[in-house]
């Protein structure tokens, strides 16, 4: 159950980091609530999953997590540019994060 509460909180991490810049030094309302939602959602999250997770690796796979789908975003909606270089580290890095787990 720790794992899955761990994934699905690197995927707030990713949610809040992005209305974090949609919501312009917190100027924007909607996108100011969904970072405080998404940030304690996330933080919520991985402070369960690290009851039973070694600390290096269950942070180690919520960044990991959140910051591909942070940049996976930017490229499907254009505000990043894709290249082969940013494609293979990023299934580089998810290769790293399953890796963590079935090390675990």
């Amino acid at each position: 159950m720790a794992w899955l509460v761990l994934v699905l909180s690197g995927m707030c991490e990713a949610v809040w980091a992005i209305a974090l810049d949609k919501a312009e030094g917190f100027t924007k309302l909607v996108p100011s609530i969904v970072f405080v939602v998404g940030m304690i959602a996330s933080m919520g999250g991985l402070s369960y999953a690290l009851r039973s997770l070694p600390v290096g690796t269950a942070y180690a796979v919520w960044v990991g997590i959140g910051a591909a789908l942070t940049v996976i975003y930017g490229m499907v909606t254009g505000a990043e540019s894709v290249s082969m270089v940013k494609v293979v580290c990023l299934v580089g890095l998810i290769a790293c994060i399953i890796g963590l787990k079935l090390a675990h």
